[in-house]
């Protein structure tokens, strides 16, 4: 009891907090007419009147195939070396193979550093880096994808291998196992199944982001949906964006078909699930490899051509050859450091904005609310309510911030506001989502006595739900914001205002310690939103 009444000031006091630095974000938009373009809102209705008049004509289905597969494969290939890299690296970033407490330290604080290193930067910025160095390969694409995924893998794979019971490992100690065997059969079969549903999920995740690779010129339905944008053909635009939320879904339906076959065992007609869909994981993996890379050595790579090219672009960086690089520069930090404080303000409004529209549909969108189980309440309608919440949240969701940016941009001006609604658009989605599936997994007990005592569904939710629900509510958000803050960059590059949009300019412009100066600067703010947020998250458990 004593442990419940000091934390719920806790989260009500965070709350308010971040609710009064929501507002003070707001601050720095200008709120008027001035923010809009001179017919803009014509434009944006044409734009939504392709929403349900989509060009489906032999022509743009075949191409939208294509550009499909093209971004599959990409994701396939990236994610497939992303999952190498993080098992190998995620491993001795736990310690588990490290005896001496000493060299255990040692071990995670150098490995969990270049995990911190390769996932604070966005995929997009690695593949203009890539692209600036070795040119237009699909190796950029492919190692830019890998790099922050495998990051990511790596610190949660980590993470749940720090996490393992002690008691099994501590018997295969005193039995005289090595840390290998160890590995292999104490800590690996305990956290296996969570390993392939992480993964599995920022599978996902990657569809997405190989479809925005098309940004630096790498093809995909991200390319399409760019080219289709730039001649105004609103109705295509809405084509292949139906692709990818359909590539999306196919991709959630076949990681659940994984997860089923390899954690829970199904089998179907004697044949197990998980070996059938691994078999397949692997046969589409060759595949996509094999088309991806087809025309392209990966010797190629290191040619005197390509080696000069990175050599040039990586020493430009540093400021080789040029006497006043950027980062020794006062005036330059003041101006980076004022894009860090609105990038700040962006990531702010966006995790606010797809707060209150997650809060606001998120009953309607829970299963045992639309039954009636929860709250012993039954409408005619509620079923109905949960189809539209749940596929506004898919729709959202499925598509990539920047898809969403490159279409606002045009009912709103260049600055923070459309930056951090397209972020927000895409983000209400998964926490809609994710906030959803904490109410259909709470204790429906307590909830239940209140309704048949007589409390109306508004007294339901404020004085049962709410206060169960709120630390993970939390939990979501803050981690939803250190999401948002690594993708702030990326709306940047059309126009949203921030690091990004100078970064664009920079790069156009061939300054290269200016965008070594933004890149720090970026990092230092997606380091301080990871702490903050984790040291957070600590406090209110």
């Amino acid at each position: 009891m004593k442990n419940s009444a000091v934390l719920l000031p806790k989260r009500f006091i965070l709350s308010v907090f971040l609710i009064a630095i929501f507002v003070w974000s707001l601050f720095s938009v200008h709120w008027n007419s001035d923010l809009l373009h001179t017919g803009g809102w014509p434009t944006m209705l044409q734009i939504l009147k392709g929403v349900i008049r989509p060009d489906l004509t032999a022509e743009i289905l075949a191409l939208g195939l294509k550009a499909a597969w093209i971004t599959l494969a990409y994701a396939v290939t990236g994610m497939s070396l992303a999952i190498l890299y993080a098992f190998i690296v995620g491993i001795l970033a736990s310690g588990t193979l490290t005896s001496k407490t000493v060299s255990r330290l040692t071990s995670k604080i150098f490995f969990r550093g270049i995990l911190g290193f390769t996932r604070a930067i966005h995929e997009l910025i690695w593949a203009w880096l890539f692209v600036a160095a070795i040119g237009l390969s699909p190796y950029a694409a492919i190692l830019a994808l890998a790099i922050p995924y495998g990051g990511i893998l790596g610190r949660i794979f980590a993470d749940m291998l720090n996490d393992v019971p002690q008691e099994p490992i501590m018997a295969l100690k005193a039995a005289g196992a090595s840390k290998l065997q160890i590995l292999i059969y104490g800590y690996l079969p305990l956290v296996w199944a969570d390993m392939i549903s992480y993964t599995m999920y920022r599978f996902e995740c990657s569809i997405r982001s190989s479809a925005i690779m098309s940004f630096v010129g790498l093809g995909g339905l991200g390319y399409q949906i760019q080219l289709s944008l730039a001649d105004l053909k609103y109705n295509q635009v809405w084509s292949y964006i139906y692709f990818l939320i359909v590539l999306v879904l196919l991709i959630d339906g076949w990681s659940n078909l994984v997860r089923r076959g390899l954690v829970e065992r199904k089998r179907v007609k004697g044949i197990s699930i998980g070996w059938l869909s691994t078999l397949l994981s692997v046969v589409l993996i060759i595949f996509s490899w094999v088309y991806v890379t087809e025309d392209v050595h990966f010797l190629e790579l290191f040619s005197d051509k390509n080696i000069q090219y990175a050599q040039r672009f990586f020493g430009g960086m540093f400021g080789v050859g040029n006497p006043h690089p950027a980062f020794f520069d006062k005036e330059n930090w003041s101006s980076a450091l004022k894009l860090t404080i609105e990038t700040l303000e962006m990531s702010i409004m966006a995790i606010g904005f797809s707060t209150i529209a997650a809060f606001i549909t998120v009953l309607p969108a829970a299963r045992n609310i639309a039954n009636g189980d929860l709250t012993l309440t039954k409408r005619w309608y509620n079923w109905i309510l949960f189809g539209v919440v749940r596929v506004l949240y898919i729709f959202s969701r499925s598509v990539p911030e920047l898809v969403w940016a490159m279409m606002i941009i045009f009912l709103f001006k260049p600055g923070l506001l459309p930056g951090a609604i397209a972020l927000a658009l895409h983000n209400f989605g998964i926490l809609g989502k994710l906030w959803a599936e904490v109410i259909e997994d709470m204790d429906s007990r307590p909830i239940r006595n209140l309704s048949s005592s007589g409390a109306s569904r508004l007294q339901s939710f404020y004085y049962g739900i709410l206060p169960r629900v709120l630390p993970r509510f939390l939990t979501y958000i803050l981690y939803r914001w250190e999401v948002i803050m690594r993708t702030t960059i990326v709306v940047g590059f059309v126009g949203a205002g921030g690091l990004g949009m100078q970064f664009k300019l920079s790069m156009s412009y061939f300054q290269y310690t200016n965008l070594t100066l933004l890149l720090i600067c970026y990092m230092v703010l997606v380091v301080i939103a990871d702490f903050a947020s984790e040291s957070t998250r600590k406090a209110v458990k």
